[in-house]
């Protein structure tokens, strides 16, 4: 336990310290809500873009809520030190296993329900929207966000870590990447979409791509919405729409086409 702050986020609620979460905050930590942890050097990141639009109305609402760690705080000595050289030498640096054990020790001691335990690591799986469904089931989702050339091998190992990737790329840190895993898993949760139907249409839901959407004006700069749309025939149009997300997922992404022609569900 640690007596520096730690923020938890949801109906406007801030825990001024951690040493007890629960009975230091004005508005107590959401019974039931699903819960995002995020343990990081960066807590000043988050919400960051998921406190705007539906997500950030759906926090207030206190459909799901927000707890950040300051990895800083578990640091040793003076001057909170995090992290040291690489064993067997290499650039940069590595966030040292006791450090890590202290943070997730706290972190998983706040989690309720079933939250697994995941490291956004470039070598992980890559994220997908089976995933995100997955996600939203549970109760939530502790995030470890890595820094510098990563984490000790041995805290992964003990801890049972699954490493999860944005994508096949670096970036710098986990933290954009955690944002990203977020958002695709709250807006699937009830009652933050406001039209239900808008996560059962979209892109990757049924292992196609998305149709073409398209809005008033009827003409523009010489480009018509195709008249199928304007027919009032919801039968036509959802048979062009279906259509049109086989020929796009064709086109653009030959392997999502292959396993729906193999009769594959998405992956998980």
């Amino acid at each position: 336990m640690t007596d520096t702050p730690s923020r938890a986020i949801g109906r406007k609620s801030i825990s001024a310290t951690v040493k007890p979460r629960e009975l230091m905050t004005d508005t107590p930590l959401l019974a039931g809500a699903w819960t995002a942890q995020i343990i990081t050097l960066f807590p000043q990141a988050f919400p960051g873009v998921l406190g705007e639009s539906l997500t950030g109305r759906a926090l207030q609402d206190g459909l799901w809520q927000l707890q950040t760690y300051d990895l800083r705080t578990f640091g040793i000595g003076k001057h909170r030190n995090v992290d040291d050289t690489p064993a067997g030498g290499g650039a940069g640096m590595v966030l040292r296993p006791d450090v890590l054990e202290s943070a997730i020790v706290e972190a998983r001691s706040a989690a309720k329900g079933i939250m697994p335990l995941v490291y956004l690591s470039p070598r992980g799986r890559r994220f997908d929207q089976t995933m995100a469904r997955n996600w939203a089931r549970m109760d939530g989702v502790t995030l470890l966000c890595g820094r510098f050339e990563g984490v000790d091998e041995r805290v992964i190992e003990h801890f049972g870590i699954t490493e999860v990737s944005l994508g096949d790329f670096v970036l710098t840190g986990g933290e954009i990447a955690a944002q990203a895993m977020i958002d695709a898993t709250v807006r699937l949760l009830p009652g933050v979409l406001g039209n239900a139907e808008s996560a059962v249409e979209e892109s990757h839901s049924h292992g196609l791509l998305e149709h073409p959407q398209y809005t008033k004006p009827a003409e523009w700069r010489g480009r018509a919405i195709p008249d199928v749309l304007m027919s009032g025939n919801h039968a036509k149009i959802a048979a062009w729409r279906r259509a049109m997300s086989e020929r796009i997922t064709q086109e653009r992404r030959p392997d999502l086409w292959a396993a729906v022609q193999a009769g594959r569900p998405p992956k998980e």
